[in-house]
């Protein structure tokens, strides 16, 4: 590759900081992008930009057999369209070829959801016996009985709990307020939070707070400490998968479909202002309905 293509990548990634104002993570992400490119044409000896659609088409094709993600391949497309358009404007080249380049469609990936005994397991791995064990219990029978996101979790004030009314107030994306219902099993955790943990730290440290769920200092919890929280107890738990905060989401919604709950039901608890994103569960409970048939049906 000639060193005025470089200079030209350089120039792309200044005028995407300076000017266009993206982020240091996207811009490093066109540049690793841009960087792939360039190797790609060195090796096949091409000196300039390709014009010829039908290189470009090599070059992701050769992605693809090396095994890379289809959503790695369309950030790369979306990588180069952007750095042509760039070439485009200052006049380096006349044609654009990823005009003719098409996105792949990214694969559908279902949510990742806990069996009952695996959510019976990790709920259990809190020590009862702690200040932050006696919280994080709370936390996660309060994540699994709403559904509702980590960061409306942490958010929570303690003015949004009705427990005479088995509701929660929660503030949702877009400052959406909804009301979601709760189990008196979970209203009792946290019941047992505020009492024992909670109200005495407070008292203990002179300050007041209105946040439900507080950290070490009686300060604000954050979504990191919530997520360091539910990988370490579902290590303890021994569940062999990749759990997050939202897979106690998907949790919730996968057990009520698959128990008979109502899809626009679970959309509004869920919070969904689109029910074709609450559609994915129903795959999920579809699944299981399957797996009960081959169980259970005498020739299956």
């Amino acid at each position: 590759m000639k060193k005025n293509n470089l200079d030209q990548v350089a120039d792309f990634l200044r005028f995407c900081s300076l000017e266009r104002g993206l982020s240091k993570n996207t811009v490093n992400s066109y540049q690793l992008d841009l960087n792939q490119f360039v190797e790609y044409l060195d090796k096949e000896k091409i000196s300039d930009w390709p014009e010829d659609p039908l290189v470009i088409d090599s070059y992701l094709a050769k992605q693809r057999d090396e095994g890379k993600k289809t959503s790695t391949i369309s950030r790369g497309i979306t990588t180069l369209r952007r750095f042509y358009r760039y070439l485009l404007r200052q006049h380096i080249l006349v044609v654009d070829p990823l005009i003719q380049i098409d996105t792949p469609k990214q694969e559908k990936r279902l949510p990742l959801a806990l069996s009952q005994k695996e959510v019976s397991e990790l709920l259990a791995q809190p020590n009862l016996n702690t200040a932050t064990g006696l919280r994080d219990r709370a936390i996660l029978e309060l994540l699994y009985a709403t559904g509702m996101r980590v960061s409306e979790l942490i958010n929570l004030k303690e003015t949004d709990l009705h427990t005479d009314l088995k509701i929660i107030r929660v503030l949702g994306k877009g400052s959406k307020e909804r009301l979601v219902p709760v189990t008196d099993f979970a209203l009792n955790w946290v019941d047992k939070y505020l009492k024992e943990v909670r109200d005495p730290a407070l008292l203990k440290k002179g300050v007041a707070c209105d946040f439900l769920f507080l950290n070490n200092r009686a300060g604000q919890l954050t979504r990191q400490a919530v997520w360091q929280s539910i990988k370490k107890y579902s290590k303890l738990a021994r569940i062999d998968k990749d759990i997050t905060p939202h897979t106690l989401r998907h949790t919730f919604a996968t057990h009520l479909l698959e128990n008979g709950a109502d899809l626009r039901v679970v959309q509004e608890i869920l919070g969904h202002s689109d029910i074709s994103t609450t559609q994915i569960y129903t795959n999920l409970s579809q699944k299981h309905i399957f797996d009960v048939y081959l169980k259970t049906h005498p020739r299956a």
